[in-house]
Parts: structure tokens; C-alpha cells; sequence
């Protein structure tokens, strides 16, 4: 009888949990055919920065402008408040040859689509929780969104 689990022969599994752990690795996985095996290890490096740009490289204060504004913005807001689900890109019309989905002085109702939120390449439409007139719109097409930032007041 041979030391198999799942076509996998025993030794071909401890070398990767060697490979592993001496890597230091999160995980590792091999398929053969139709069935795989996924050997994880004790922690999870950390992601690689993203964009390219070296961790030292990164500017410290870039944040503080959009914390800054978030916080002023909540004083002149009244009305019913539509924030952003996700953090992403605002986009007012499902393309840029396409009107927008909504402006200022436009009536809608509760399920309209309002607006697109682009996050990890994915296009998120989002709907009015409310039935009203758009009074303001926050943000212009195509700035980055903070999750629960608010981006259009509806009265």
C-alpha cells in the first residue's frame, strides 16, 4: 500500500510543507489533473506595497487632505446623505460617452441608480436608499472615494 493522499504521494507533500516554511511562504499549491493540494504555512508574509513605489518612497501626509475634507463636509451636509459603500472611483454615468445617472435637481426614487463606484476593477453601481431631489453632489467624476464618504445629498 502506498502513502498517498489524493494522488499525492506523502514525500511530495512534506517537501512543500518544507518549501514552506523554510520560504516563509503563506501557502503553496500544486494541481495535478483535476485535483490540487494547498499547504499552508504558519503566517502570511505581508502584500507587496502597491503601485511599484517603495514603502519609504510613499508620502506620509497624502491622506490628511481627504480626512480634512471628510470632516468639514459633515457641518455644511443636510438632507439625506448618500455615502459611498466602498472605497473606489466615483463615476457619474456607466461610460464616459453616456449622460450622467443623475444631476443636481434631478428627482429620484428609492433603487434609481445613482452612481458607478469602481473598486478593484469591478463597477459597482449604487442605488438611492431614498426617494427625492439630488440637491448637491459631492465629488466630481472621477476622484477616489473613501468608504462612508459622502458623495451627493438628496432632499
Amino acid at each position: 500500500m502506498s502513502n498517498k493522499i489524493y494522488d499525492f504521494e506523502l514525500e511530495t507533500i512534506a517537501k512543500l510543507a518544507d518549501i514552506v516554511n523554510e520560504k516563509e511562504l503563506g501557502e503553496i499549491t500544486i494541481t495535478t489533473g483535476e485535483k490540487s493540494i494547498t499547504v499552508k504555512g504558519k503566517k502570511c508574509p505581508p502584500p507587496p506595497p502597491m503601485g511599484g513605489m517603495p514603502m519609504a518612497a510613499m508620502p506620509v501626509s497624502a491622506p490628511a487632505p481627504v480626512q480634512a475634507a471628510a470632516a468639514e463636509a459633515p457641518a455644511k451636509i443636510s438632507g439625506n446623505v448618500v455615502k459611498s459603500p466602498i472605497v473606489g472611483t466615483f463615476y457619474a454615468a456607466s461610460s464616459p460617452d453616456k449622460p450622467p445617472f443623475v444631476t443636481v435637481g434631478k428627482q429620484v426614487k428609492k433603487g434609481d441608480v445613482l452612481m458607478i463606484i469602481e473598486s478593484m476593477k469591478l463597477m459597482n453601481e449604487v442605488q438611492s436608499e431614498f426617494d427625492g431631489t439630488v440637491e448637491e453632489i459631492l465629488v466630481k467624476n472621477g476622484d477616489p472615494v473613501e468608504f462612508d464618504q459622502p458623495i451627493m445629498i438628496i432632499k
